[in-house]
C-alpha cells in the first residue's frame, strides 16, 4: 500500500485572473498544468505550508480566502491528498523556482489545459464557486 502524501495547492487570484503553473520536464507528471503548492512538512499546518510553498516556488505573498475540498488521487506509484486553498495575490514579483511556465487565465480558459489528474476535481469545484 502506498503512503499518502499531503500536498497543498493554491488557486491564486490576481487581477481578476487565476494563476496556473506548468510542471517542468524534470518533475513527476512533466509539463502538466497544476495549481502551485507543495508537500506538507512535519509539524507544519496547512495554511503555513501553502504560504511557504508559494513564496518558495513563485516568489509571491498570498492571503488565504477559503479552503476547498481535499482530493485524494492515486497515481499508481504514489497517492496524494491534495489540499486546495483559494487565495489572493498580495505582493511580490512572480519568479518561477521549479515550474517551466505560468499563465494568468480567465475562468473560462481553465478547462483548456492538460491538467495533472489530481487537480481536475479542484478545477471543477473552483468553476462552480461564486467569486
Amino acid at each position: 500500500m502506498s503512503k499518502i502524501i499531503n500536498v497543498t495547492c493554491a488557486i491564486i487570484l490576481k487581477d481578476k485572473k487565476i494563476l496556473v503553473a506548468q510542471r517542468s520536464e524534470k518533475m513527476k507528471l512533466p509539463l502538466k498544468w497544476e495549481f502551485p503548492g507543495g508537500k506538507l512538512e512535519f509539524n507544519e499546518n496547512e495554511t503555513d505550508c501553502i504560504k511557504r510553498e508559494i513564496k518558495e516556488e513563485i516568489n509571491i505573498n498570498i492571503e488565504i480566502l477559503q479552503k476547498l475540498s481535499n482530493n485524494i488521487h492515486d497515481y499508481g506509484t504514489f497517492k496524494i491528498n491534495l489540499i486546495p486553498f483559494l487565495v489572493q495575490y498580495i505582493s511580490g514579483e512572480i519568479k518561477l523556482a521549479e515550474h517551466k511556465d505560468y499563465r494568468l487565465l480567465e475562468r473560462s480558459q481553465l478547462s483548456n489545459l492538460d491538467w495533472a489528474e489530481a487537480d481536475l476535481p479542484i478545477v471543477e469545484e473552483f468553476l462552480k464557486l461564486e467569486i
